[in-house]
């Protein structure tokens, strides 16, 4: 019988994501309602150490999946292992981050395991013994509550709105046989940013720019604004489109999802997203 609450961490480069702590600290409230066990899957090269930064935030076992072909991310080999291991594991619930790799890597791990998922959560709750989700629907235009009538029941929540509370335990390691099959994708190479910039998904504070500004250089006061909130800059659809900022900077449906403690929109038409 199906049993317990598991998240998908993240991390890059041998560091957890902050979404990895939010997702073991929210795991770990749905857990206690019930009694359960909280595990935690981590996949990578040399990522065994980060296991005991996940039992402070209330995670009591970590299967950890270890081979030097799922460094760094690739869709197609972290999708089956990660598959294989739920399914061994039998979680009654699975978390992962709504991130740009939580949203590619759930989806296909949900479609192997024909299991339900519910994107982009911003509440998770347990109501007669079932997970429910609350996420936005219509562009954000209205809230939607998700059930699930069968485990594992999935869902991927929005970074940066539930809390990371430390909540120390004493994380057990379950080191895994990881055999990656041949795959028929493979990183070529990958391009850093070097610019040194909080990334929107994980800013506290994004100042976000519009086809208000007129040009480009209206975007210099923004860099001010964000540099003296110690925040990020965004950009419109509008605004990207135009050429004056990168689509890396995009915030809304099309661009980067963001959950901000603040969140200043400057000569943006009024689109929801940025309301």
């Amino acid at each position: 019988m199906a049993k317990g609450v598991m998240i998908v961490a993240e991390q890059r480069e041998g560091a957890l994501r902050k979404i990895s702590l939010e997702l073991a600290s929210t795991a770990r409230k749905l857990a206690d309602q019930s009694g359960d066990e909280v595990s935690a899957l981590l996949l990578g090269s040399g990522v065994e150490k980060l296991a005991a930064e996940l039992g402070k935030y209330g995670v009591d076992k970590v299967f950890v999946g270890d081979n030097a072909a799922l460094e760094p991310y690739v869709t197609e080999a972290h999708a089956a292992v990660a598959a294989k291991i739920i399914k061994d594991s039998d979680p009654a619930i699975v978390l992962f981050g709504a991130s740009v790799q939580g949203k590619d890597l759930s989806a296909r791990v949900a479609a192997k395991l024909a299991a339900g998922l519910a994107t982009d959560c911003t509440d998770v709750k347990i109501d007669g013994g079932k997970l429910i989700c609350t996420r936005p629907m219509y562009a954000g235009k209205c809230f939607g509550e998700v059930a699930f009538n069968a485990s594992p029941a999935m869902a991927s929540l929005r970074p940066n709105v539930f809390p990371a509370a430390e909540n120390a335990k004493a994380g057990a390691v379950t080191k895994v046989d990881v055999a990656v099959d041949a795959q028929k994708s493979k990183v070529l190479e990958v391009q850093k940013d070097t610019s040194g910039k909080v990334d929107l998904t994980e800013a506290n504070v994004i100042v976000s720019g519009g086809r208000g500004l007129k040009g480009p250089e209206g975007f210099a006061i923004l860099e001010e604004l964000a540099g003296a909130l110690k925040g990020t800059v965004g950009a419109s659809r509008a605004a990207v489109d135009a050429g004056w900022r990168e689509q890396k900077d995009q915030v809304g449906q099309t661009g980067k999802v963001v959950s901000p403690n603040l969140y200043v929109a400057c000569g943006i038409s009024g689109a929801i997203q940025h309301l």
